[in-house]
């Protein structure tokens, strides 16, 4: 991270409805075997404080102003990450009346990271790849 920001990634998670499978996996990514915060990967507490928005869970009805607000307050340039089936497909819950399905029908996403739920090495690929994507341009 220092090499290709200068500083550490911070990130900021949001479930948008998930049923939080992702989390325990994302939980997972800061454990010892695999150490995130070992590699300059930080989670913070505020949007404003972030340069990556990781996004679990289909879309709620309820959660999408929440969603689209943390996405606001973020500085640019603004990275989206949309972990699991749910968050890059709509998953099981699809779209309806309560759902407003994956991330991408509500923010713009650079990196969708599939599986229900995703291995804790597939979310570091897909941040990494962001962050990786993001610096070539």
């Amino acid at each position: 991270m220092l090499q290709l920001l200068g500083r550490a990634l911070a990130i900021r998670h949001v479930d948008a409805g998930s049923c939080n499978g992702c989390e325990l996996e994302i939980h997972g990514t800061n454990n010892p075997y695999y150490n995130l915060e070992g590699m300059g990967i930080k989670f913070v507490a505020s949007p404003r404080h972030a340069d990556l928005l990781l996004v679990t869970g289909p879309v709620s009805r309820n959660m999408e102003e929440a969603l689209r607000r943390t996405y606001d307050a973020m500085p640019d340039p603004k990275l989206v990450v949309a972990v699991g089936d749910c968050g890059c497909d709509g998953g099981i819950f699809g779209e309806n009346y309560a759902s407003r399905g994956r991330v991408a029908n509500v923010l713009p996403v650079d990196v969708a990271v599939p599986g229900c739920p995703p291995d804790p090495a597939a979310i570091i690929r897909g941040i990494l790849t962001a962050v990786a994507t993001s610096a070539k341009k």
